[in-house]
């Protein structure tokens, strides 16, 4: 089926479909202020239901752009797409002003070769709700598995690289420690060293701290904004709007598979413009 993908939205609107044209004319991402990581006219599907519909973002390099949004809204499903653990229905994905994920012949879109999506998915780290570590390993086993077993690093500079990430989110003295002698946090915190291990370009994290006791959030939180003060490129799916507004270059509120409003901190979460997105952040205490 040939792909029909909208232009770029404007900066405060989705696009109207009336503005798609064929991704077969789109193997680049538009050549104006290219950004790092581009989502154009990007759509899901589970059968009937549209997760995802017709979304539309620009993330720039160094930015931390934050979904927010009620459950069942889409942005897990949006973040799953951006590093293709989930096929995108229709529109397109740019990296670095390149698609990824698939690739347009004859005028269809077909996804790229394993070899080459393995390839493409380095450029992202993922962070997810629960923790994942193997139970066996210790902190820096845990971390180092996957740059020797996918980027084929030897051992040694492998534990380099754990040992740098592990001191980086405040675990320098965990890297001998199993999961099970971790609180949540610290597991969580081992998680994200993990992701930076594989040294990504784009940092994605997809409710990080709500499997954690609530006094646990804060110090998860903040190795978040320190990596935000680092020029970490971060897409955050949270539900913490304090630390949205704390941290984020920009907040895209979804509902219902599409991009409500999105701008900066302050406009979105205190000035919404949408009786939809009023109605959420009164909803949360954000207004």
């Amino acid at each position: 089926m040939a792909l029909h993908a909208a232009i770029p939205a404007a900066r405060s609107q989705q696009p109207s479909r009336t503005q798609a044209r064929k991704t077969s004319e789109m193997t680049t991402a538009p050549k104006t202020q290219t950004p790092l990581l581009q989502l154009v006219g990007v759509s899901k599907h589970f059968g009937a239901l549209k997760a995802v519909d017709d979304v539309s973002l620009e993330i720039r390099s160094g930015s931390v752009t934050c979904l927010v949004g009620p459950s069942g809204s889409g942005k897990s499903t949006l973040l799953r797409t951006v590093n293709m653990m989930e096929e995108i229905n229709e529109g397109a994905i740019f990296f670095e002003g390149k698609m990824i994920g698939h690739e347009v012949r004859n005028g269809h879109r077909v996804p790229v070769s394993k070899k080459v999506g393995r390839k493409q998915t380095l450029n992202f780290g993922m962070v997810f709700q629960h923790f994942n570590l193997f139970p066996h390993y210790t902190a820096l086993e845990n971390v180092t598995a996957a740059p020797m077993i996918v980027k084929g690093l030897r051992k040694k500079d492998a534990e380099s690289i754990g040992r740098r990430v592990l001191e980086q989110v405040g675990l320098g003295n965990r890297m001998d420690h199993y999961p099970s002698e971790l609180s949540g946090g610290q597991q969580q915190r081992v998680a994200i060293a993990r992701a930076l291990a594989m040294e990504p370009k784009v940092l994605l994290f997809d409710e990080p701290t709500s499997a954690l006791d609530p006094e646990l959030v804060a110090e998860v939180l903040a190795v978040m904004k320190g990596l935000a003060e680092q020029g970490s490129t971060m897409m955050i799916v949270t539900h913490e709007m304090r630390f949205a507004e704390d941290v984020a270059d920009e907040v895209v509120m979804m509902d219902a598979g599409r991009v409500i409003e999105r701008g900066a901190p302050k406009d979105i979460l205190h000035n919404p413009t949408t009786p939809r997105a009023k109605k959420f952040f009164a909803s949360v205490g954000a207004l």
